[in-house]
């Protein structure tokens, strides 16, 4: 096994128990960290002209922010779940425009909005976690 494959190994081992014993709340930032990721990475195959690495790390990137916007709740959130699920439409049609074009700045246009989402998010006192928390018929505000 190359030290490259076992690293992978590694940080898929990782990562399935970071996602096993993370809170609904930390679910929510370590999804908000891969899509930063995976659109700084997309931002790296641009600026390389990459086009096929780009529009994977892109495709993901959406992804992300759709499992983000699935978990939204109305009900609960009121404005605010209204208010995201119409800024991550934004994201995901920025991110589409971004891949098809080339704009590095319609990229860090959305990165700047994942960061304030993600600094928001961060900013939650741990006393108030569980209020974010979900049961097994609920989902996060």
């Amino acid at each position: 096994m190359t030290i490259t494959k076992a690293i992978d190994a590694y940080n898929s081992v990782n990562l399935k128990s970071s996602i096993e014993q993370a809170s609904p709340h930390r679910m929510i930032q370590m999804l908000l960290e891969g899509a930063l990721k995976r659109i700084a990475t997309a931002k790296g195959h641009m600026q390389r002209q990459d086009r096929a690495a780009q529009g994977e790390e892109i495709g993901k990137a959406i992804s992300i922010i759709g499992g983000l916007q699935a978990v939204l709740n109305p009900e609960k959130g009121g404005d605010v779940s209204t208010n995201l699920d119409q800024l991550y439409d934004f994201m995901a049609s920025g991110l589409m425009e971004a891949n098809r074009t080339g704009s590095v700045e319609k990229l860090d246009e959305i990165m700047a909005l994942l960061v304030q989402i993600k600094s928001g998010w961060d900013a939650i006192p741990a006393e108030h976690h569980a209020t974010t928390a979900m049961d097994k018929n609920d989902q996060p505000e």
